[in-house]
C-alpha cells in the first residue's frame, strides 16, 4: 500500500508540474561587451561570433520547449560559450599577470534564491557546471582556487590540464600590454559571458562566467562570481547578468539593485537597468548588463560601443546584436 500511494504521490506531482507549465519561456544571452566596432572585426569574424551566440541560444530554446527548466537552460547556454575561443570564459579566457587563466562563474535559481559560486579556478573546464554544483551539493555559496578545483573534481566534473585553456590570441594580448605597445583598453576588462532565463514554469535563473582581466594582479576577482553584483535570480522580480568593470559593479551591487528597484520602486525591467548603467557611468565605469523578468521582458542595456548580445522566446522572436545600435 506505500509503495501505491508513493507511486500516485510521484504521478500527481508530474501531472501537476505539466498543467503549472505555461509554454512560454525567454532566454537572454551576453557575450561580453567593450569597443566593439564593425570597422575592427572582419566579416568572418562577425559571422563567427553570429553563428556562436545562434548556437548557444538554439541549445537553450532546445531544452526549454522539451520542458526543461532555467537551471539546465542557463548552465548549457555558457557551456557553448565556454567551449568556444571567441569569449572571455572557459577556452577563451585571458591571462593573468603570471601567464595564467583563472576563470570565476556564478548562477541563481530565483525560486529559492540559492546560489552557487567558483573562482580563481585554472583547471575546471566548465566552471558554470562547478558552480551549479556548489548551489546543488555543498553548504556553501563560494568556493575558490585547488579548493574549488578539489571539489569539482570528486563531483565528477571535467577537470582539465590548464594548457587546454591557452589560446595564441590571448597571449598575444598579454605580452602587448606588458610591453607597453598598447595601453589598457576596454576590451582588457570585458569579455565576460552569461545567460538568464524565465522558464514555462515562471522560474528565472541567471548565470555568468569569465576569464577576468588581461594582465590582472594579486588573485583579483570581479564581479562575475559574486552574488548581487555580477549575477543574479528572483521569482520576484527578474533575473540578471552582468559584463563590465566588475570592480564598478561590486561597488554598486549591480545586479541586485535591478532586482531592488523593481520590487521596492515598481521599476519596469528597462527602467531598472537603464537607472543601474546610469550609476555605472556617473561612477566612471564602463560596461553593460543583460535581464529579463517575471513576464519575459528583456533588457540588454550597455554604455559602450557594443555587446554581444540576443535573445530568443518560445514564440519564435529572435534577436542577435554586436554594434551599438545594431
Amino acid at each position: 500500500m506505500k509503495q501505491l500511494a508513493l507511486i500516485l504521490l510521484l504521478f500527481f506531482a508530474i501531472v501537476n508540474s505539466q498543467a503549472q507549465s505555461t509554454g512560454n519561456y525567454t532566454i537572454v544571452i551576453h557575450g561580453g561587451a567593450g569597443t566593439i566596432l564593425k570597422k575592427n572585426i572582419s566579416p568572418e569574424k562577425e559571422a563567427a561570433y553570429r553563428a556562436k551566440l545562434t548556437e548557444a541560444l538554439y541549445v537553450g530554446d532546445s531544452i526549454l520547449k522539451n520542458g526543461g527548466i532555467c537551471l539546465d537552460a542557463v548552465e548549457q547556454v555558457i557551456h557553448v560559450m565556454e567551449d568556444s575561443p571567441l569569449f572571455n570564459a572557459g577556452k577563451g579566457a585571458v591571462f593573468t599577470h603570471d601567464g595564467h587563466n583563472e576563470l570565476d562563474a556564478s548562477i541563481m535559481n530565483g525560486s529559492d534564491l540559492n546560489a552557487g559560486a567558483v573562482a580563481g579556478v585554472r583547471d575546471i573546464r566548465n566552471p558554470i557546471s562547478a558552480a551549479r554544483m556548489v548551489m546543488e551539493k555543498s553548504e556553501h555559496v563560494m568556493l575558490s582556487g585547488t579548493g574549488a578545483s578539489s571539489f569539482a573534481k570528486e563531483k565528477g566534473l571535467e577537470i582539465v590540464d590548464p594548457s587546454y585553456f591557452y589560446t595564441q590570441k590571448r597571449w598575444e594580448s598579454l605580452k602587448k600590454l606588458q610591453n607597453k605597445k598598447r595601453k589598457p583598453t576596454q576590451n582588457d576588462k570585458h569579455g565576460t559571458v552569461g545567460c538568464v532565463v524565465l522558464d514555462s514554469y515562471g522560474n528565472l535563473a541567471a548565470g555568468t562566467s569569465t576569464g577576468g582581466m588581461t594582465d590582472k594582479k594579486y588573485g583579483r576577482i570581479g564581479d562575475s562570481p559574486i552574488i548581487g553584483a555580477g549575477t543574479y535570480a528572483n521569482n520576484k522580480t527578474c533575473a540578471v547578468s552582468c559584463t563590465g568593470h566588475g570592480e564598478y559593479y561590486i561597488r554598486l551591487a549591480f545586479a541586485r539593485d535591478i532586482s531592488a528597484q523593481m520590487e521596492y520602486l515598481n521599476k519596469t525591467v528597462t527602467e531598472a537597468c537603464e537607472s543601474e548603467i546610469k550609476k555605472l557611468t556617473d561612477l566612471g565605469g564602463t560596461g553593460g548588463v543583460i535581464a529579463v523578468d517575471k513576464k519575459g521582458n528583456v533588457s540588454m542595456e550597455f554604455n559602450t560601443r557594443g555587446m554581444y548580445r540576443g535573445y530568443i522566446k518560445s514564440n519564435g522572436d529572435s534577436y542577435i546584436r554586436i554594434y551599438d545600435g545594431n
